[in-house]
């Protein structure tokens, strides 16, 4: 089952978005490290308006278990989405000018799908499908807009299958990605 996220969704959905900001190579994760970052992760979690507030998530659920979760937000959103994390920083003594995320990932007039992340026991079983699918009912955007690296050839082609076509590329935490665009209603 698709579904809004919880809060109680929290300690089973933040070590995906982990595997996510590791294999993305983050200064920030490299210098606070991942136990540190997962927990402060955590208290964005719980926020209304952090880029991986609950608030911002579908997860996909059997049994009582997170299968999968997908992130989102409105292009006008970026500007902002990082600001509720910053009122965390001191009791985790990170400086307060770092950033997690320094680069802008997202297009213009799309809704952005941050992050999409599937537990690796499940992987190969349509969980991320599913949650793709699913965006359409939870987004309230006509594009939707996504980065894929271009070291996952795997995610792009399941990408294109669900009707993603590339329109660029953008570098990411020094990645270069193939920015991908999928247009839900025509103007």
């Amino acid at each position: 089952m698709i579904r809004r996220a919880k809060l109680a969704d929290r300690d089973q959905v933040m070590p995906l978005i982990m595997v996510i900001l590791k294999d993305m190579e983050l200064t920030f994760l490299s210098k606070y490290g991942e136990a540190t970052t997962l927990e402060l992760l955590k208290k964005g979690y719980e926020t209304d308006d952090y880029r991986y507030s609950y608030r911002r998530a579908i997860v996909a659920e059997e049994n009582n278990e997170v299968l999968g979760v997908a992130f989102g937000y409105r292009d006008t959103e970026e500007p902002c989405i990082d600001a509720p994390l910053t009122a965390f920083f001191e009791a985790f003594g990170i400086d307060k000018d770092d950033q997690l995320f320094v680069d802008s990932e997202v297009g213009d007039n799309e809704w952005y799908l941050d992050s999409i992340a599937v537990r690796e026991d499940q992987r190969g079983k349509g969980v991320g499908t599913n949650l793709l699918a699913a965006l359409t009912e939870f987004c309230d955007y006509p594009v939707i807009g996504l980065n894929v690296d271009l070291q996952n050839p795997q995610a792009e082609k399941l990408y294109e299958k669900m009707g993603f076509k590339t329109v660029g590329e953008m570098t990411i935490s020094g990645h270069l990605y193939h920015h991908m665009q999928k247009t839900l209603v025509n103007d």
